[in-house]
């Protein structure tokens, strides 16, 4: 079941200026009571993270679509699934994403653990038939029962177990000590004049109405988008192609409704939107301005939104790619 929030516009621009801009990015995401936070859980989930094999054809992997050498996505506008098939929609950043209150564009997955067992079994994305089929050529690989083994104990090969061990190593996935960050901690000379100027630009426009907190993306509500009609912009970047949340709940009411996404390291992450269909981060502020807000920006305020937003970009922590286990001697296809 969804908890939508369907905010009236002019509430939601009403955040203030110190709840909305006055927190950093925590350095350590909160677990689930029944997925308590462990190193060997971390380990294993890291590996299939990085493993093809999860996908039928052995050619892709959750990293394939989520970079983690860089902004956590793919900088595509339709991710490449198996068989070449392109997505409809832009994958989001995993970094970052535990601090989420739903996953996904459309919001359907209340967790990581449920986001993570989605693309495995999608046909576009990694095309495996079921979740048995994965359980067991998990089992065939030698290796993976001993990492489950060190993670959960003995005989726990299983979707659960391999969805919680994911989501773990995700909630490692933590950029923290922005410019942003700094600067809120007492740094004052962390940000530039140029980033102050944006900032304060988004707060006085009505940004931070949608995407505030730490993560710059709510308290996990969805918004519509677009607000504001404009047949011009909509038919250029076919924005309403795809009607969001109405696509999993079948409700008009729903239509164009979307996850908040969050403003971090948004900088790395272009192309920009559900669908990928804007290329540059100052296209996509002006975009929002004029059709969330009814903002016509300038090109300065724009370049001053821009600076700010990169201000956001965090400290990324080092990732090594880890060793699948051994598929010795014979393959599964």
């Amino acid at each position: 079941m969804f908890k939508i929030h369907l905010l009236v516009t002019a509430l939601a621009f009403a955040s203030s200026t110190s709840v909305a801009l006055a927190q950093a990015l925590p350095a350590k995401a909160p677990a689930p009571a029944n997925n308590p936070t462990t190193s060997q859980k971390v380990a294993l989930g890291q590996i299939l993270f990085h493993d093809p094999r999860m996908s039928s054809s052995g050619t892709v992997s959750c990293a394939s679509c989520h970079n983690t050498m860089l902004g956590g996505e793919d900088n595509r506008g339709g991710s490449v699934g198996v068989g070449g098939q392109v997505g409809g929609r832009s994958a989001p950043t995993v970094w970052n994403a535990a601090f989420n209150a739903v996953q996904f564009w459309d919001g359907r997955a209340v967790s990581l653990e449920d986001q993570a067992a989605g693309p495995v079994t999608n046909p576009i994305e990694m095309g495996m038939k079921n979740w048995d089929d994965v359980v067991k050529r998990l089992k065939s690989i030698k290796g993976y029962e001993a990492l489950f083994e060190k993670a959960f104990g003995k005989n726990s090969i299983s979707k659960d177990n391999a969805t919680k061990a994911i989501a773990a190593y995700e909630r490692t996935l933590i950029t923290p000590n922005s410019a942003f960050d700094k600067y809120v901690k007492g740094d004052k000379k962390a940000l530039t004049g140029q980033q102050i100027r944006g900032m304060n630009l988004a707060v006085d426009i009505g940004c931070t109405g949608c995407h505030s907190g730490p993560a710059f993306n709510g308290p996990g509500t969805f918004q519509k988008f677009p607000v504001i009609s404009n047949g011009s912009i909509q038919a250029q970047f076919k924005l309403k192609k795809d009607k969001g949340l109405a696509e999993v709940t079948g409700k008009k009411a729903d239509e164009f409704f979307w996850k908040v996404p969050t403003l971090r390291n948004i900088a790395l992450t272009a192309p920009y939107f559900h669908n990928g269909k804007v290329k540059t981060l100052d296209r996509a502020v002006k975009i929002m301005a004029k059709m969330q807000l009814g903002k016509d920006l300038s090109n300065d305020e724009a370049d001053d939104i821009v600076a700010f937003l990169g201000a956001l970009t965090g400290e990324f922590p080092k990732q090594s790619m880890p060793v699948l286990p051994a598929y010795s001697g014979k393959t599964f296809n």
